[in-house]
């Protein structure tokens, strides 16, 4: 095969694949988005249900 058609087929077919894969992108944002406040939530409970650090000492009296 001539260079020039081979790297013109190549063109092509890379700009089809870029299509393709960004047809499916949004759908993925959307999951990472979804995801990404799950993981607030809980890291915000796991926050709430620790004791404070002072709270978990006894104070020192001399």
């Amino acid at each position: 095969m001539h260079p020039d058609i081979h790297l013109q087929l190549h063109t092509f077919r890379s700009a089809e694949l870029h299509h393709a894969a960004a047809a499916i992108r949004p759908a993925r944002k959307d999951l990472k988005v979804r995801l990404g406040w799950t993981l607030v939530e809980l890291g915000l409970r796991l926050a709430q249900s620790r004791p404070a650090p002072a709270a978990m000492r006894a104070p020192r009296t001399a």
